[in-house]
């Protein structure tokens, strides 16, 4: 299968847009993190974005589906997309930077394509997308570090944590392409985030105690940056994408990320990463860049 479009200049600046939404997110669950805990973080960003799609969703006056079929493959997507991504990879967070917790999500893109390749008879293991895996996880390792595989301790832990989360998304990819494509993208968002939010609450008052609002003027701002910001209008500026450029081009979106978050990780957080890091980074963007077929503008 071959989604390969020419990206115009209105999608590269929605994709750029995208980059920059999500690259601050990293920044912003982490000063979240200071004050709300996990489980409750996550809540948050699901819960205040499904209220806002919602709202658009009933403004649009789109159908709103009532079967439990579909309503059963909400809640498995908002798992995979949602609940395990979201609360895997904040907790690692609070162990290791926000920069290299957005180097690892890249390798969500890596994941998606082992995932679906085995799932989808039209989305095979091409030569050159096993190239591209292959030093895509090349990346991973180099970003991780050998000291990771010698002494396995809590940052170890942490790093592994967000590598789960992007298998998830991996997973919750194929899931999406499976189940909900027949939706339309708000409706399938809206319906994932409020299984989301459903999962997440008894979760939260089980696991953190009740969910408190006396939060700190700057806590309020992080959680309304990334769930209203990098959440409800991140999914909406996603679909654009996806309608303008194909869904191949959207994965450049991943290369964005991490020096967004890199930036606001050393500016505002005083956070530093070891030279390996920005090794593996580079290994990565090489392997998306192969995986994209931007390096070999040919069909497979």
């Amino acid at each position: 299968m071959n989604d390969q479009k020419s990206i115009s200049p209105r999608a590269w600046a929605e994709l750029m847009l995208l980059g920059l939404l999500w690259g601050g997110s990293f920044l912003a669950i982490r000063i979240a993190l200071d004050e709300v805990p996990v489980i409750t973080m996550v809540l948050h960003r699901t819960g205040w974005a499904a209220l806002v799609l919602w709202g658009l969703v009933w403004a649009l006056r789109l159908p709103v589906p009532r079967t439990l079929r579909v309503w059963g493959a909400f809640v498995v997507m908002g798992l995979l997309n949602n609940v395990i991504p979201f609360g895997l990879m904040g907790w690692g967070q609070l162990h290791i930077e926000s920069g290299l917790t957005s180097i690892l999500n890249a390798a969500t893109a890596v994941f998606a394509v082992l995932i679906s390749a085995a799932i989808f008879a039209d989305e095979r293991l091409t030569a050159r997308r096993a190239i591209g895996v292959g030093i895509g996880f090349a990346g991973v390792a180099l970003a991780i570090g050998a000291d990771a595989f010698r002494s396995f301790d809590i940052r170890s832990t942490a790093q592994l944590a967000v590598l789960g989360g992007a298998v998830s998304y991996g997973f919750a990819s194929a899931w999406a392409r499976a189940r909900l494509s027949a939706l339309p993208p708000l409706v399938a968002a809206a319906g994932m985030l409020t299984t989301s939010t459903a999962i997440l609450f008894p979760a939260a008052l089980l696991i953190d105690g009740p969910v408190r609002l006396g939060l700190e003027p700057r806590t309020w701002a992080a959680i309304a940056y990334y769930a209203l910001f990098a959440t409800a209008l991140a999914y909406l500026i996603y679909y654009r994408v996806v309608a303008m450029a194909g869904s191949a081009n959207l994965m450049l979106v991943t290369l964005l990320i991490p020096p967004v978050a890199i930036v606001l990780g050393a500016l505002v957080l005083g956070e530093t990463l070891q030279p390996l890091a920005f090794a593996g980074f580079a290994f990565l963007a090489l392997g998306l860049l192969i995986l994209n077929g931007t390096l070999f503008r040919r069909r497979d």
